[in-house]
């Protein structure tokens, strides 16, 4: 069967297309996206605008069509951090299902994190071992740690790049101080959840997830994106530490420059590169792996779960 799975996220509204059965791997067919930023639509009291929510029904009109053009038979909406948070959430999920006829399903920041990491364990399987998985999303950061498929630790952090970048690192390029200040936040923020997760013993294998990630390996020295989705891809933290200072001189558009790095991403990718090193960091992690599966991913196989085998 064709299904899309629509993700109302942080930065981007997003319809991944798959070809997908039970037991079997999903195949991509296509994929629609638009840059919406609606963590950054917010407004003084943190609810998303009267414009936000027209750009976001016309983002999602335009998604179903390309759904109904492409023959999917079902789509699964969701929606993350930048809808969950927003002072008037209902108001908005109201009137996106009375426009668009879309019930979009806000995720909590823990199925977040439990679904990000079924989608890593089914990408590189048991022979993997424990699994900590990093996430970072413009929202949130989510960590998960565990042996099966479901983790046996999950958290969600308020520490998104978008989120960080639009709070705490006005300038462009920032201020020393805004950097140094976000470090502190990020890394006590971190911290507290540190002793839950070593209470669990040290995994075997390490892996994240997300566009920051993957564009930060790849400014690493990562191969490129055309170099396939199974091409192994690392991260290693003296690579990450050697460039967060070169990447807090730079200017977004500079950024934007390296290799790997949109545009739109690259005002960002700071705050991110604090949240990555700092996490590799205090867990104690040395090398990470790129895993190309995500939330998406997650979502489209608790699905194919639930579907009757023939």
């Amino acid at each position: 069967m064709r299904l899309g799975v629509l993700d109302v996220g942080s930065n981007t509204v997003h319809l991944l297309v798959v070809d997908a059965h039970p037991g079997a791997r999903p195949l991509p067919a296509h994929s629609h996206k638009a840059e919406l930023r609606l963590a950054e639509l917010l407004d003084g009291d943190g609810a998303i605008g009267p414009d936000g929510v027209d750009r976001l029904i016309g983002t999602l009109n335009d998604a179903l069509q390309a759904a109904e053009d492409k023959g999917c038979e079902d789509v699964l909406p969701f929606a993350t951090s930048a809808v969950r948070e927003a002072a008037n959430a209902d108001d908005v999920l109201s009137r996106v299902k009375a426009v668009t006829g879309i019930d979009l399903q806000v995720l909590t920041g823990d199925e977040e994190a439990r679904l990000t990491f079924l989608a890593a364990r089914r990408w590189l399987g048991w022979s993997a071992g424990k699994l900590l998985v990093l996430d970072i999303g413009g929202g949130s950061l989510e960590i998960a740690c565990g042996i099966d498929e479901d983790p046996d630790i999950a958290v969600s952090l308020p520490l998104g790049a978008g989120r960080l970048t639009a709070g705490m690192l006005p300038g462009d390029p920032p201020d020393p101080e805004d950097v140094r200040g976000l470090r502190r936040h990020v890394r006590a923020q971190i911290a507290r959840t540190v002793g839950e997760f070593n209470r669990l013993g040290r995994p075997d294998h390490v892996v994240a997830t997300s566009k920051t990630f993957k564009q930060l390996a790849r400014i690493a020295g990562a191969a490129r994106s055309a170099e396939g989705v199974y091409t192994q891809r690392e991260l290693s933290r003296k690579s990450l530490e050697e460039w967060v200072p070169k990447l807090a001189a730079m200017t977004a558009a500079q950024r934007a420059s390296l290799p790997g790095v949109s545009e739109g991403r690259a005002g960002q990718l700071l705050a991110g590169a604090l949240v990555a090193e700092g996490a590799m960091d205090l867990f104690g992690v040395d090398e990470l792996e790129i895993c190309p599966w995500a939330l998406r991913e997650g979502v489209i196989l608790r699905r194919l779960d639930h579907l009757p085998t023939l």
